[in-house]
């Protein structure tokens, strides 16, 4: 369906779902579940932080937004994702596929920032200890979550104002939900200048904190190798959950972003479905549960309070 005066479809629609038959059932309760999960597991991480006043310094505040957003970017993801399962057709209307499309790559983009960010406050605690409470101030902190908030409004404004306005020929997406390169191949106009533009900045939005986070980690082990060992260790246990949901996520968003440059209906299903949901899974399970478990104050705060009530 195309309205009478443009090129653009007033719906899309996912090729990528299969009647799968009675195995639907199971691959909703399966998503659902890992819905759940997400949801109960972040939602632990932010009420922790949020009752427990000896929680509330910029480390877990960095971390209490990071399990928000990753509440954010599920809620925006799952529920249709759970409708289309049950669902014997899998149309999205233009609004709301691009309102996906904004939810999902803002949630990207807000998570890099808030990673790059809780990197700089490691490196002051570490590096800067005497110097770190005059520096992480609350109004420092708040000023850093409003820039990692609102920094993607223009980095991808203008992005998303040119892939909303493209014409478009075809309405069928080969994938699981709305991507900005997804329906920039159904465009009825040469496109190729836009797209490498558009993965430039992908890969600079990646590579810039990359680099940043590489950076504050080579200077925080040579601080480590001038100091104690009881040094050190306090210095890992506070580092370690970072880096490794870090380094997740970067792995996590460099298959989404090597997805885009191939044509996905030339691409194995199972890899498109694979590849577009582990950015979307994984490092929303793997956040809580790396901070919950690693770092004592938490995990102390939640057993408390699991055995008050």
């Amino acid at each position: 369906m195309k309205s009478n005066n443009s090129l653009t479809p007033s719906y899309f629609q996912f090729t990528v779902f299969a009647d799968y038959g009675p195995l639907r059932y199971l691959f909703f309760s399966l998503s659902l579940l890992i819905y759940v999960t997400i949801i109960s597991a972040n939602a632990v991480i932010v009420l922790s932080v949020c009752l427990e006043t000896s929680l509330h310094q910029p480390m877990y505040i960095f971390i209490c937004c990071l399990c928000l957003n990753s509440l954010y970017g599920s809620t925006g993801f799952f529920p249709r994702l759970l409708m289309d399962l049950l669902s014997n057709i899998h149309f999205i209307s233009r609004p709301l596929c691009f309102i996906e499309m904004y939810v999902t790559h803002t949630y990207v983009i807000h998570e890099v920032s808030l990673l790059t960010v809780m990197a700089y406050d490691r490196f002051a605690a570490i590096c800067q200890p005497l110097h770190y409470h005059s520096k992480m101030t609350f109004r420092m902190v708040l000023l850093l979550l409003i820039l990692a908030v609102l920094h993607p409004v223009c980095g991808l404004g203008y992005f998303f104002y040119q892939a909303i306005t493209l014409p478009l020929c075809e309405n069928k997406l080969h994938r699981i939900f709305c991507t900005s390169w997804a329906i920039i191949s159904l465009s009825c106009v040469d496109t190729t200048l836009f797209r490498v533009a558009s993965q430039f900045l992908a890969m600079i939005m990646i590579l810039i904190p990359l680099s940043f986070v590489l950076y504050t980690y080579l200077r925080i082990l040579l601080v480590c190798r001038r100091s104690s060992s009881e040094f050190r260790g306090k210095a890992l246990q506070t580092c370690l959950p970072h880096i490794v949901t870090f380094g997740n996520y970067c792995i996590s968003l460099f298959c989404e972003v090597l997805l885009s440059r191939y044509k996905t209906d030339e691409v194995n299903l199972f890899v498109i479905v694979v590849l577009s949901l582990e950015f979307l899974i994984i490092p929303p399970i793997i956040n809580p549960l790396v901070y919950g478990l690693n770092l004592p104050q938490i995990r102390k705060c939640i057993i408390t309070y699991v055995k008050i009530h």
